[in-house]
């Protein structure tokens, strides 16, 4: 892996503070949504010399690395308007693949075949695509052809067999063979059949219908699928909105659970299994309880199975999770309401909801409460927020923060990130645009020669005052302070431009913060 590392550009700091990835291998741990790696426990970050990622667009939808091996799903978003207001939508970015632990990179895009690069067709079909073979019958199918709500939610490489399967919303589940040169679709039980397989003959329609119908009749929820796993045994798990399906064949026939089975909603946000050395490894399954007028039901929360599906067990019953990790009897698992934690093999679990860092001088953090992704390391557990990469090496009783650390000059920056994206400056708020909902903060960075107080003022476009800061950091050199898009009596600040100013002895710092929520 060390070869790998040296092979990135080196970085002074993490790129991006919303941690939607996490992946340990070795000593490496890779972080998305824009590929960095420590392989010292933070204490020197790299950066993948990816010309996909270059500009801060495309990023890490799922990382999955095994060994040198290293696949990763890409995606974007973009707001469309629906029904008058803006509605985003995730769309398809093609992967990622090194087989040297991050020397060398190759782009394999999301495209159907064309005439310019008939060797390539990623997840997305031709619009005369129309069949899929299932074993000796044609089953009518929609063709995918555009990006929209078909991003690679879930990636898993089966170092076995050599294959790549992804799962990919609406484009379903598909694998490749051949290194991400082409796709197959992989064809699921219906919503209403529990078991399927190839020698059985089936006739049935294999897409999501467009138009709703009956909870009762069939409409392919299961087809549309959010996770995939393949475990040691080589079993694949695909974890759809219409419920859990389990392979012991490569992906011919198939096992379908719902929550008939245990499951607390047939909507399946991930799956991960763990290790369990003398014992059948343990399946873990986030829930979510999907859309109500596409027939969803059930309730969010994290079921696990000791038993290879036989039977399901709810442990967090309506918590949000997101991603799982393991150490030995030890459960994590990071979501909405915090980093849940299990010393007993998951059978209770104490919450981490606050996460904070005594050690930042110049950088202000916030307890944290929503956090995206879990990792187990050598260096520790590693967790991914909104707001912070955090690292405990006391199993979660401390931690340390990792953030981008964006200089106020370009000079210095990873090739990964254009100059022209920083410009030379006295002082700057970001991210800008700033959502208080999804972004949660906006954070003003400016350079201090010397150990001062500081007062930031923020004023609405009319110049009335709406919030004051004091900055309680110790030290000169580049600082920032965080604001919360609320007002000095708590009420949320209205859409619209605001401007700050950062006081300093007898120095005065301007900049402006375009509030959208």
């Amino acid at each position: 892996m060390c070869a790998g590392a040296r092979a990135q550009h080196a970085t002074h700091s993490i790129l991006y503070n919303s941690i939607t990835n996490l992946h340990a291998e070795g000593d490496a741990l890779w972080v998305g949504p824009f590929l960095n790696v420590t392989l010292d426990g933070g204490a020197t970050w790299h950066v993948a010399n990816a010309d996909s990622l270059v500009g801060l667009v495309n990023r890490a939808y799922s990382i999955d690395i095994d060994g040198d091996v290293i696949w990763e799903g890409i995606g974007t978003t973009r707001a469309v308007e629906s029904g008058g207001a803006d509605q985003t939508v995730h769309l398809a970015r093609g992967f990622l693949y090194s087989p040297d632990a991050g020397v060398v990179w190759t782009y394999r895009p999301p495209n159907a075949p064309s005439d310019t690069d008939p060797s390539t067709t990623g997840i997305l079909d031709l619009p005369d695509d129309t069949l899929t073979a299932y074993g000796d019958v044609f089953l009518p199918t929609l063709a995918i052809t555009a990006p929209e709500q078909n991003p690679p939610w879930d990636i898993d490489y089966d170092p076995m067999t050599g294959h790549v399967w992804t799962a990919s919303q609406l484009a379903g589940l598909r694998r490749s063979t051949d290194g991400g040169l082409t796709w197959e679709r992989t064809v699921l039980p219906p919503d209403t059949t529990r078991y399927l397989s190839p020698e059985l003959g089936y006739e049935f329609l294999f897409f999501v219908q467009p138009t709703r119908v009956p909870v009762n009749q069939f409409y392919g929820l299961n087809f549309q699928v959010f996770s995939v796993l393949v475990n040691a045994t080589g079993t694949v798990w695909a974890g759809t909105a219409g419920g859990l399906n389990r392979s012991l064949d490569g992906g011919a026939s198939w096992y379908h659970y719902t929550t008939a089975d245990g499951l607390t909603s047939n909507w399946i946000l991930s799956i991960e299994d763990q290790p369990r050395p003398g014992n059948t490894p343990a399946i873990w399954i986030a829930t979510g309880p999907g859309r109500p007028d596409e027939g969803g039901s059930g309730n969010y929360g994290v079921v696990a199975s000791r038993d290879r599906g036989e039977t399901f067990e709810p442990v967090l019953f309506g918590e949000t999770a997101y991603d799982f990790a393991f150490d030995g009897s030890r459960v994590y698992a990071a979501g909405l309401g915090g980093l849940f934690i299990s010393e007993d093999d998951g059978r209770t679990f104490r919450t981490e909801r606050e996460f904070y860092d005594p050690s930042q001088s110049g950088h202000s953090t916030a307890p944290v409460t929503e956090t995206y992704a879990v990792e187990v390391a050598p260096s520790g557990i590693w967790v991914g927020t909104r707001d912070s990469l955090f690292n405990s090496r006391d199993g979660g009783h401390t931690w340390r923060s990792y953030r981008a650390d964006v200089p106020l000059s370009p000079d210095g920056l990873p090739p990964t990130v254009p100059a022209s994206l920083v410009s030379k400056v006295e002082t700057y708020a970001y991210p800008n645009p700033f959502s208080p909902s999804s972004d949660r903060l906006v954070r003003m960075r400016y350079r201090l020669t010397a150990e001062d107080q500081v007062t930031i003022r923020i004023f609405d476009f009319g110049m009335n005052p709406v919030r004051r800061l004091n900055d309680s950091s110790t030290g000169s050199d580049e600082r920032e302070v965080p604001w919360d898009g609320t007002d000095d009596n708590g009420m949320r600040a209205a859409n619209g431009a605001y401007f700050y100013a950062i006081q300093t002895g007898g120095q005065i710092f301007w900049g402006k913060i375009l509030v959208i929520e």
